[in-house]
């Protein structure tokens, strides 16, 4: 073998590498790698409590979840119904009402006097 070949395998092992990475960064990006609909579950709003505990609301199918979350556990605080404009489909990308704090507060406030 001479120095042509060496360097000839060299650069078809570094092309075959490159092809590896860019199937493994596609795969990434679409949702081929993913099971179900990637939106299924969508995280509403979350608030710091403290150290390492949170209250999140997520949306799950036709249900908001309001969740403690620690770093040891996961406790289901309330069960409530869909959002008006998710019900509707109106919420577009662009929608920032979920993640206002103050609503955020609000609706916490309310799902925790009825418990």
């Amino acid at each position: 073998m001479n120095e042509a070949d060496v360097l000839r395998v060299i650069v078809v092992l570094i092309f075959i590498l490159m092809m590896i990475l860019a199937g493994a960064w596609a795969v990434r990006r679409s949702s081929l790698g993913r099971g179900g609909n990637p939106q299924a579950l969508r995280v509403i709003a979350t608030q710091n409590l403290g150290n390492r505990a949170w209250v999140t609301v997520v949306e799950v199918d036709n249900a908001r979840l309001v969740l403690g979350v620690t770093s040891q556990q996961i406790n289901l605080l309330h069960t409530m119904p869909p959002s008006p404009a998710a019900e509707a489909g109106a919420r577009g990308p662009g929608h920032s009402d979920s993640t206002d704090p103050s609503r955020f507060t609000a609706t916490l406030a309310r799902a925790l006097k009825r418990r």
